[in-house]
């Protein structure tokens, strides 16, 4: 059973840290590019972050976000820095597959930025 746990989410200050993680279980997670994904209300779910055979960046959280993972942990982490209001959304763990057509979902974790 494939399972994708986001944790690490709340409510933080602007310019303040959260770090985000996401347990994987039931795939071969070394096989797969982890990404992170953030929808706001009345918004399309937007890339943030990947990390598979090299690392992206969404344009707007270049410099402040960083991912990383840990295969022996089957975890992917994002690091994000200087939060801003804008960046409140819900953010969701992403699975895809290398080598076939394959994809997972995490059930996504709240991040609110607000003084």
């Amino acid at each position: 059973q494939v399972q994708l746990v986001e944790s690490g989410g709340g409510l933080v200050q602007p310019g303040g840290s959260l770090r985000l993680s996401c347990a994987a279980s039931g795939f071969t997670f070394s096989n797969y590019d982890m990404s992170w994904y953030r929808q706001a209300p009345g918004k399309e779910r937007e890339l943030v972050a990947s990390a598979g055979i090299s690392i992206k960046y969404g344009d707007s959280v270049k410099g402040r976000f960083s991912i990383s993972r840990d295969n022996t942990k089957n975890t992917v982490y994002l690091q994000m820095d200087s939060l801003k209001p804008e960046n409140t959304a819900v953010y969701y763990c992403n699975a895809n597959s290398r080598w076939y057509a394959e994809h997972y979902w995490g059930q996504g974790t709240q991040v609110t930025v607000s003084s």
